[in-house]
């Protein structure tokens, strides 16, 4: 019987000759996946290769482009997020994993979608933080069709493709939030609720989960209406002004979005910050002065550095499974903090 070649080995397995030869020659360069593909089809036609292949199972590190496009470099959130991002990465041993972080200081959709694009031309997987928008859906679905799978880190996205996603339950976080006024607050009275943009998907369901756990408890309080901060701390604080001129009855404020630190320095200057029960998200340098304080009773925050280390390990799944195996959604538990556990 004559020895089988490259060529059977690549009817076998269904791949590419070219393939097939970076698999013998450059293992490096090729995805776990492939290789194990290769592997059982080299077995099952007798190639006499199989030496070369098991060691660049064995000792090759395939190589993983991972862009992530994140939100303000200003804000403590993101630069946290972005250097967990870059630690989970170097300390992968199975792959030699690239990472390259941009930052937008401008939120729009078109922005997004535009950075999107950009990083896609040197990129095998995306980790991005953004507004649900049609557009940022159509790019992510064009972004699918080139074999560029998408994480959305933080906010959950949609489109008509598969779209990962590693970060909070955000309907918990909202029930949590409410057990925690409910449990706080001495009596009860109006609860404020300040959020950043509505179309980030996390802080719409935040907001969904706290008032669903109001529904569910009638102990008569009335949750205002959310007002925008469009994530800016100087509209947060002017909107927090109002709210507390307007309700003397204010007992309660949710911030679950953007521009805490302005809503924080409205509750101070106020006079009325011990008065006033607040629950926060996410710790940055403004939130953790604040629990210490005393202006901010409460917060939920995510765990940056375990969400890094899934986000980089759901991506080199996504990765090694090729084409067919989609993004993976992994919800992570939060952290609640308090004046007594920083």
């Amino acid at each position: 019987m004559a020895r089988a070649t490259i060529r059977d080995v690549a009817a076998a397995s269904g791949l590419s000759i070219s393939t097939i030869n970076r698999a013998l020659h450059e293992p490096g360069k090729v995805r776990a996946g492939t290789l194990r593909a290769v592997m059982q089809a080299a077995e099952s036609v007798g190639f006499y290769g199989l030496g070369s292949i098991r060691d660049g199972l064995r000792t090759g590190r395939p190589k993983v482009r991972i862009a992530v496009l994140l939100l303000q470099r200003n804000r403590m959130l993101y630069r946290t997020l972005g250097k967990a991002l870059e630690t989970a990465a170097q300390a992968v041993s199975s792959h030699e994993v690239v990472i390259r972080i941009e930052h937008l200081e401008e939120l729009s959709a078109q922005k997004v979608s535009d950075g999107l694009i950009e990083l896609a031309k040197d990129a095998d997987l995306i980790g991005v933080v953004s507004i649900e928008h049609p557009l940022v859906a159509a790019t992510i679905e064009g972004l699918n069709e080139k074999g560029i799978k998408v994480f959305a880190l933080i906010s959950q996205l949609t489109a008509r493709c598969s779209v990962g996603y590693v970060g909070l339950d955000a309907w918990k976080v909202g029930r949590t939030a409410g057990w925690a006024f409910d449990s706080i607050c001495k009596q009860p009275g109006k609860i404020g609720i300040l959020v950043g943009n509505h179309r980030y998907r996390c802080q719409e369901t935040n907001e969904s989960g706290f008032r669903s756990y109001f529904r569910e408890h009638s102990n008569g309080f009335e949750l205002l209406e959310p007002q925008s901060t469009f994530e800016s701390a100087t509209i947060a604080r002017d909107v927090t002004e109002v709210l507390l001129s307007r309700h003397e009855n204010l007992k309660g404020l949710f911030v679950s979005g953007g521009g805490v630190s302005g809503a924080l320095a409205a509750l101070r200057d106020s006079g009325r910050g011990r008065e006033v029960v607040a629950v926060g998200y996410d710790l940055t340098e403004a939130t953790r002065a604040a629990l210490l304080d005393g202006t901010l009773n409460l917060l939920i925050s995510h765990p940056m550095d375990s969400l890094a280390r899934e986000a980089i390990a759901a991506m080199i799944r996504a990765f090694d499974g090729g084409p067919s195996f989609p993004p993976q959604s992994i919800s992570l538990p939060f952290e609640i903090l308090t004046p007594e556990n920083l």
